[in-house]
């Protein structure tokens, strides 16, 4: 279940823009951060079921805050959220333990889609979970 999203970035209007692209089905608490200093701190205080991080921001950038955060929790759900698209930065975030990374500006349609593959995820976390018990 996703309740809670925190959105990471310097950009009023990048966050503007994404909560735009939240599906409408169902309201959602969202909290924001605008770099990644701010990001790091907000999520070890709301523990958010969803992250969204942007990568270049002023103060600590996305990757050393996404580095921080999945060590923090292990199974946080992250998605970046950038324009840059090269592999290098793909790999990098994906090794550190990001869920994706989808292109900015992001559509309804693919925080829609990321945000149903996060669902799928989560169901099939708890399943495994209570598989263990």
């Amino acid at each position: 279940m996703i309740n809670k999203i925190l959105m990471v970035d310097d950009s009023e209007v990048a966050l503007k823009i994404l909560k735009r692209c939240l599906p409408t089905d169902k309201e959602y608490e969202c909290v924001t951060a605008s770099d990644g200093a701010e990001g790091v701190e907000a999520y070890k205080s709301e523990k958010p079921d969803l992250t969204f991080l942007d990568l270049t921001m002023p103060v600590m950038d996305g990757i050393e805050a996404l580095e921080i955060i999945m060590n923090y929790d292990a199974d946080a759900m992250v998605i970046v959220c950038t324009a840059d698209s090269q592999k290098k930065v793909y790999d990098k975030v994906m090794s550190l333990g990001a869920f994706m990374m989808i292109k900015k500006p992001p559509s309804k349609e693919s925080i829609k889609a990321a945000m149903m593959q996060v669902l799928q995820r989560l169901k099939e976390s708890l399943r495994n979970n209570e598989s263990s018990l």
